[in-house]
């Protein structure tokens, strides 16, 4: 028995006839006659039943027809890395995340990525992560950065990284000073928080409803910035990842502090469709995070 025959017999399977298999194969019907008598000879017993022009998979037939899908889809896999390792990444890919990762993540890590593989074009997609789950989905998009977790069976998930939230106010709000904070203190605060639909704002939820809080939401968005800003304006407090406000933190022009207690922080992962060979492009991407995460500020010292 040899990998030939294997192909031989996945190819009468899924045609149907012998004749079908030659034209698919581009061998002639006596050839494959012939490979499937030799086969049946060495086994002993048919591995077809022939029913006029048709030929019906014996229960050894089956079986073999399902070893040889396994052992030809494994090849093709291995071949297709086997070429992709030799040839220099190209084409373009699709790279969905929220507006934190894209402000924050992302320029340093396709930075990188583009100085190691400049044929390959990238193309940017945010927004809410229902909306991008919906891009990947739809294959508008390829790859996304996303807050954890997605349920979803026909995507791949890979954790990624963990990034501390931390309570943000005016530097002139009377918390300011502290770099803990209880969560009863927040009890009376006015919250400028990320949108109630996003897997962010349910890990504060959740913060909230078990210190038996009831906050006093004043705004919601996805928008990273415009809380910053209304931060600023006094308009009320908000818990936004540490890497997002790092820099006016260290400026001067923003306050944080942490939640005493309790560890307050996402799981961001990456996530793609499910596909038996995904792209080259997709591990390299998600191998350069690696590399640049040292460079990123998950958490205050």
């Amino acid at each position: 028995m040899d990998l030939r025959q294997l192909e031989i017999l996945c190819a009468i399977a899924e045609v149907g006839t012998f004749t079908g298999a030659g034209e698919r194969l581009h061998v002639s019907q006596p050839a494959i006659s012939r490979q499937v008598l030799l086969l049946e000879e060495e086994l002993g017993e048919p591995v077809f039943l022939r029913q006029g022009r048709s030929a019906v998979p014996t229960a050894a037939g089956l079986t073999l027809i399902q070893l040889g899908r396994r052992l030809l889809q494994d090849l093709t896999t291995t071949v297709g890395q086997i070429r992709d390792e030799r040839h220099e990444l190209n084409g373009t890919i699709r790279i969905a995340g929220g507006m934190t990762v894209c402000l924050y993540v992302f320029p340093l890590l396709l930075k990188e990525f583009r100085r190691q593989h400049p044929r390959v074009e990238l193309k940017l997609i945010t927004g809410a992560t229902p909306r991008l789950i919906r891009q990947l989905k739809t294959g508008l998009a390829d790859l996304g950065l996303l807050t954890l977790p997605i349920d979803e069976p026909s995507f791949v998930v890979v954790p990624a990284m963990r990034e501390e939230l931390m309570v943000v106010m005016p530097v002139d709000h009377p918390l300011a000073a502290k770099r803990r904070v209880r969560p009863e203190e927040l009890a009376s605060e006015p919250f400028v928080l990320f949108e109630s639909s996003s897997n962010t704002r349910r890990t504060v939820d959740r913060l909230f409803t078990s210190a038996g809080i009831e906050p006093r939401v004043v705004l919601e968005t996805e928008n990273v910035e415009i809380l910053k800003a209304l931060v600023s304006s006094g308009i009320g407090i908000t818990m936004i990842p540490f890497q997002s406000v790092e820099g006016e933190v260290r400026g001067g022009r923003l306050a944080c502090a942490r939640v005493s207690g309790v560890t307050l922080e996402r799981e961001t992962g990456w996530v793609y469709p499910r596909a038996k060979h995904p792209p080259r492009v997709v591990h390299e991407i998600i191998r350069m995070l690696d590399v640049i995460r040292p460079q990123l500020r998950l958490a205050s010292q």
